[in-house]
C-alpha cells in the first residue's frame, strides 16, 4: 500500500525540481524530504528522479507517476474546499418533512428566510401524513419535519411550534350551515371525509368524537386536503382542516363553517428531530431560523397569524 506521506513528497519534489522548495511547501526539514522520496522510490522499486545539480528531473517512470500524483492531489483540494463549503453552509443538502397541508401553505414562507441567507443550499422537501414523517426521522431520511404530534415517541424530541385551528367545512347550502354551533351527536349523523390514518387531524378528530361517545360516518378517507375540499364542496360529505387551509374558501362563500358547540379545536404544530441523531449544517441552521420565528406567543397561535405579522413589518 501506497504511503501518502511518502507519494506527497515526492509529488511537491516533481512540481518543484528541488528539495529544499518542496520542504518549505510541506512545512519540514530537506533531509525529512530527501528520506520520504527515497522511501517511495524503495517502494516502487524504481528510480524516479534524475538529478543535475540541486534541480531534479522525472525519469520517464516519474513521469507516469507524477500524472497520477497530480490527479489525486487535485481531488484531495476540491475534497477540503467542498467541506470548507458545507461548514460555511455554500454547499449541501436540507433534508426536510411536512405533513401534506402545512407543505402546502406554511413551508413556502418558512423556507423564504433560509433560502435567502443560504441560497446554494439545495433543500429535499419530502410531505406525507404527520406519523409517515416521524418514521421518516426513524428511517434517517428527514433530520427535521413539521408536523402536528401523532404518536408520542422517546427517540424523538417534539418542539412546540404553532397552534393551528381546525374548523368544520360544509357545503354552503348544508341545511347545517346556517346553525349557530354544532355538536358532535349531529355530526356523527354526517357523512364525514376524513384526513387519512396517521395525521394528526384525524388522530384529533377521532379522539373528539371517541369523547363524546359517537362514532364517525367515514366516507371517504385522503391525506389530500384539496380533494377534501372539492368533495365538501360538491356536497358528499363534510370534513374538518386546518382554518389557513379553507381561508380563501371560506372568504369566497365555496365552503361554510360551523362552530362546535363545545369547544373550539385546536392542532398543536411542532418541530421534531432525532434526539441522539447530530444533525447536519443545513438541517441545524434551518432549526435556528425555526427558533427564531418561533416565541412564547407563537405557541398559541397560529402559523396564518404569524406570517400576517411577518409581512406586515416587511412592507
Amino acid at each position: 500500500m501506497i504511503n501518502l506521506n511518502q507519494l506527497r513528497a515526492f509529488y511537491q519534489a516533481a512540481k518543484c525540481q528541488n528539495l529544499s522548495i518542496a520542504a518549505k511547501h510541506l512545512f519540514v526539514s530537506q533531509p525529512a524530504v530527501t528520506a520520504q522520496v527515497k522511501l517511495f522510490e524503495e517502494h516502487c522499486g524504481l528510480k524516479l528522479f534524475k538529478r543535475k545539480g540541486r534541480k531534479l528531473y522525472l525519469t520517464d517512470e516519474g513521469k507516469i507517476l507524477y500524472d497520477y500524483a497530480c490527479k489525486i492531489f487535485e481531488y484531495e483540494k476540491k475534497i477540503e474546499d467542498t467541506v470548507e463549503h458545507m461548514k460555511e453552509l455554500k454547499q449541501g443538502t436540507l433534508r426536510l418533512g411536512s405533513a401534506r397541508t402545512y407543505a402546502r401553505y406554511f413551508m413556502p414562507f418558512l423556507l423564504a428566510g433560509f433560502r435567502d441567507a443560504y441560497p446554494h443550499i439545495k433543500i429535499h422537501l419530502d410531505e406525507g401524513s404527520s406519523l409517515d414523517m416521524i418514521h421518516s426521522l426513524i428511517d434517517l431520511k428527514n433530520e427535521v419535519v413539521i408536523i402536528a404530534k401523532a404518536e408520542e415517541n422517546p427517540d424523538i424530541t417534539f418542539i412546540p411550534f404553532s397552534r393551528e385551528e381546525l374548523v368544520l367545512i360544509l357545503p354552503p347550502d348544508h341545511r347545517l350551515a346556517r346553525a349557530t354551533t354544532i355538536n358532535f351527536e349531529q355530526l356523527a349523523e354526517e357523512p364525514i371525509i376524513m384526513k387519512d390514518q396517521g395525521s394528526g387531524t384525524r388522530r384529533l378528530v377521532d379522539e373528539l368524537f371517541a369523547q363524546k361517545n359517537c362514532t364517525p360516518r367515514v366516507l371517504m378517507e385522503t391525506g389530500d386536503a384539496e380533494i377534501i375540499k372539492l368533495m365538501v364542496q360538491h356536497g358528499e360529505g363534510v370534513s374538518f382542516l386546518v382554518r389557513e387551509a379553507v381561508a380563501i374558501e371560506l372568504q369566497e362563500g365555496r365552503l361554510a363553517t360551523v362552530p362546535i358547540k363545545e369547544k373550539d379545536i385546536f392542532l398543536d404544530v411542532s418541530i421534531a428531530y432525532l434526539k441522539k441523531q447530530p444533525l447536519s449544517p443545513p438541517a441545524q441552521a434551518f432549526l435556528e431560523s425555526l427558533e427564531k420565528i418561533r416565541t412564547k406567543e407563537m405557541r398559541f397561535q397560529a402559523m396564518g397569524a404569524l406570517m400576517e405579522k411577518m409581512l406586515a413589518q416587511q412592507s
